[in-house]
């Protein structure tokens, strides 16, 4: 069972990096994090269309890049020939959950809040432990979420927002729920997506359950520790070092 709607996310997949241009923040502190793993592989979960993992394979890095998405895979596999990385790039067509891995890895990362696709505890439970069995001892795992603010939702609830030229945002959030509709509209059509959010002591929970020691808990890419703010960042060990 995939962990989207194998033709929602088909659909977005075209418009995914016009939709997510502005979004660079994040590029950085993960390359960074991956260097540490050179040469590889590493292994990213909701590759996508690559906005992260071809930075990352520019450096050198091999990666081998998981999506339930065929749609996003057909893209990042095209970006990955035109940056002359093809071959520093695996990727795979499977689910966060049970990931078609089976090297073990000294670093996974889940880049762009892409965990909260997952819905339970228990798809969420499941994605940690699959990371766990993929790790090396003293493996760790990377990935960012947010847990959205009160203010956040009132400004945001229910309306388009253009995000860019001609590509337009609406969120609809279900606070009973914790869940985000995130609607995108452009000029080839619209396509839809739902999120669900934890809070950060739910996530801590969670990563202590899977056998996952915290490391770090940053509130941003620039390494500012987490202070309350939407954002966290997770650095998570392997706890069983040696």
């Amino acid at each position: 069972m995939a962990v989207f709607t194998e033709t929602r996310y088909d659909r977005i997949a075209r418009r995914c990096d016009p939709w997510s241009r502005s979004v660079t923040e994040d590029v950085a502190f993960y390359v960074e994090e991956a260097r540490s793993a050179a040469p590889g592989p590493i292994v990213e979960l909701g590759v996508g269309t690559g906005r992260i993992a071809l930075p990352i394979a520019a450096e050198g890095i091999r990666v081998i890049g998981v999506d339930s998405s065929a749609g996003m895979l057909e893209v990042c596999r095209e970006r990955a020939e035109l940056a002359e990385v093809g071959e520093l790039v695996d990727l795979r067509l499977g689910d966060m959950r049970r990931p078609p891995v089976g090297e073990r890895v000294s670093l996974v990362i889940c880049p762009f809040r892409s965990l909260l696709h997952l819905h339970t505890d228990r798809d969420r439970l499941e994605a940690l432990a699959g990371v766990y069995a993929r790790l090396v001892p003293g493996g760790r795992l990377i990935f960012d979420v947010f847990t959205p603010s009160a203010a956040d939702i009132a400004e945001t609830d229910g309306r388009w927002l253009e995000r860019e030229p001609e590509i337009f945002e609406r969120a609809d959030w279900d606070s009973r729920k914790r869940t985000l509709t995130l609607s995108l509209r452009g000029p080839d059509g619209e396509a839809a997506m739902t999120l669900a959010w934890l809070s950060p002591a739910e996530w801590r929970e969670l990563i202590a359950r899977t056998g996952f020691r915290v490391e770090q808990c940053y509130g941003w890419f620039d390494r500012t520790p987490y202070a309350g703010a939407e954002d966290t960042i997770w650095i998570a060990r392997r706890a069983d070092v040696g």
